[in-house]
């Protein structure tokens, strides 16, 4: 039992290495090397556990899509009017991507591993176009299709998966600390922090709210009102 626990660990702090890495230097740029430091393990020790990279990168993307897989689910759950949840839906995923490591680089790793079709959205868009189709039109304006809301809502979360992108959260070389140190001026002049957002402007699930709420208005066939 205690071999097995720590086997657990084992793989848990290797899958959490792995995303990290996945996440900052993508699939062809990760080594096992540099996963197996970063996890504080030895080469061997990774190689029991995953005898490839490739393993490494399924064990990722198994857990990200599982975690988006689960919103998606939650979200098909709702008794919410369909608007709201889909609404619901891109907040709590904008949300995950902001605070689950594993599912940003699961995401990444859809657009580079030869067995994804590029995009994420395969995973939630069911969601989606089926809460708009058990509702008729869910309320929609009369110009306004499912598929435009569909489109809509990819757009926005590839916007917040496009603004998270660049923010990793692993630890740093000191080469990579150092360039920080030599930008840090220029980026206190431009007013923007070092995950690339604007100072005070909150997170992607925020950005997405205000979105939606500039949004909505119009796919219900109203006026567009500013919040």
């Amino acid at each position: 039992m205690v071999k097995q626990e720590r086997a657990a660990r084992t793989r848990e702090a290797l899958v959490r290495a792995a995303a990290r890495e996945f996440e900052r230097t993508g699939y062809e740029g990760t080594s096992l090397g540099r996963v197996a430091r970063t996890a504080g393990i030895s080469v061997g020790a990774l190689t029991f556990h995953f005898a490839s990279k490739a393993g490494l990168a399924l064990a990722v993307r198994t857990r990200g899509d599982a975690a988006v897989r689960a919103c998606a689910a939650q979200a098909g759950r709702s008794t919410a009017p369909p608007l709201d949840t889909v609404v619901g839906l891109t907040l709590a995923l904008a949300r995950l991507l902001e605070e689950d490591e594993v599912v940003r680089a699961a995401v990444r790793l859809w657009r580079e591993l030869p067995e994804g079709d590029g995009s994420w959205s395969a995973l939630w868009r069911p969601t989606v176009t089926e809460t708009l189709a058990r509702a008729d039109r869910g309320g929609l304006g009369p110009a306004v299709g499912a598929g435009d809301v569909v489109l809509l809502a990819e757009y926005l979360l590839a916007g917040a998966e496009s603004r998270l992108s660049g923010r990793p959260h692993g630890p740093r070389d000191e080469s990579e600390d150092e360039g920080a140190e030599r930008d840090e001026g220029v980026e206190r002049d431009e007013g923007v922090e070092r995950d690339g957002g604007v100072e005070g402007d909150g997170g992607v699930e925020r950005h997405l709210s205000r979105l939606w709420a500039l949004a909505l208005p119009g796919l219900c066939g109203g006026p567009v009102n500013r919040p």
